[in-house]
């Protein structure tokens, strides 16, 4: 929403001091409260007009939702929407929406190390692949060993492992509110 108009009142440092105290109460900043008042009296006065649309009925992006919430509760919200690399506004957005539509969305960190993740298999593959064709051929191995490969497979079932527990934990934190539950 682009806001292009101010309005504003002179009132003695007592109000505003009750004011700031009201917003605080509510965690939220005085221009938020004062529109909020502003939007609730120019809706309860009936007033419309094509220009002036409640916000429910504005097309875009999306729609501004309020929600107080308890102090403990917001420090939690902070903290969850930190360890996924997100804005404590956007978290909720997600969760919310993950919610709805039961949907286990996955942060773009996770996202990205996951991807990684099938990266790295693809490129160990293509080169087992190379090796067993050469090795079908009688060609002489020299530099790898049965261990080596042995070990190759036994990091690929460990990544693929690692990769099932970070999407069963992901879905599980989004159901459960903790990034770290067990799977």
């Amino acid at each position: 929403m682009v806001t292009t108009h101010l309005i504003s009142a002179h009132v003695s440092a007592e109000m505003k001091a009750r004011f700031r105290s009201l917003a605080e109460q509510q965690e939220i900043t005085e221009a938020v409260l004062l529109k909020q008042l502003v939007d609730s009296a120019v809706g309860s006065a009936g007033v419309i007009d094509a220009g002036c649309l409640k916000p429910s009925e504005r097309r875009g992006k999306g729609t501004r939702t309020y929600a107080l919430l308890h102090p403990d509760d917001k420090l939690l919200l902070k903290e969850r929407a930190a360890s996924r690399q997100m804005g404590a506004a956007t978290y909720i957005s997600v969760l919310i929406r993950a919610h709805l539509r039961n949907l286990s969305p996955l942060p773009e960190a996770e996202l990205m190390a996951l991807k990684l993740s099938v990266a790295q298999l693809g490129a160990i593959g293509r080169n087992l692949n190379q090796v067993i064709r050469l090795a079908g051929r009688g060609v002489a191995m020299t530099g790898i060993s049965r261990e080596d490969l042995l070990a190759i497979v036994e990091v690929c079932e460990a990544m693929r492992n690692h990769t099932k527990d970070l999407l069963k934990v992901n879905a599980l934190s989004w159901r459960n509110g903790y990034e770290t539950a067990s799977p």
